[in-house]
């Protein structure tokens, strides 16, 4: 039988993997590592453990219990993004200089906090930040670009500069 419970549940947990799967699509968009599988998953786990927490039947009628393990769970979901996103950071070459997938990593914590407030069903919060996270991923690039290109150069390895040294491809 489906219960509005049930519903509920569908919904956030539904929902937390569209997020995750529409940044997604823009990293697929882009060749990156994390794409749109890796972070409708990443956001679904979220969500998932977020709601896991908050429906563990001792801590109802116990507040600070329950705040206790929310807050467990959620700082458990953002420690363990940690490696997944440090995983997409990829050292090229012997520089540092030469670091790159940082965005990618980002894109991945972003999509496990959506995942965490799908979780906790705070709508808003994943409306705005959603929308946040698409100008941030579409929009910024281009202003970037055109900042350095009126600006000047941004420094090797940065956004936009291409590598240098002798690992880098000829122009």
């Amino acid at each position: 039988m489906i219960t509005s419970v049930i519903i509920d549940q569908a919904l956030r947990l539904g929902l937390a993997t569209l997020c995750g799967f529409l940044i997604g699509i823009n990293r697929d968009a882009r060749e990156k590592t994390a794409g749109m599988r890796t972070l409708a998953l990443v956001a679904l786990g979220a969500a998932l453990v977020t709601m896991t927490a908050i429906s563990v039947p001792e801590f109802a009628g116990h507040p600070d219990s329950l705040s206790r393990a929310l807050q467990g769970a959620i700082q458990g979901v953002l420690a363990g993004i940690g490696f997944i996103g440090a995983g997409a950071i990829l050292r090229r070459g012997k520089h540092e200089e030469m670091v790159r997938g940082v965005t990618t990593a980002a894109t991945v914590w972003m999509a496990a906090t959506l995942g965490i407030a799908c979780g906790l069903a705070n709508w808003s919060l994943v409306v705005i930040a959603l929308v946040l996270v698409f100008v941030i991923l579409m929009v910024a690039k281009p202003i970037e670009m055109w900042i350095i290109a009126r600006f000047g150069e941004a420094p090797a390895g940065e956004a936009g500069a291409p590598p240098t040294g002798p690992e880098s491809p000829p122009h």
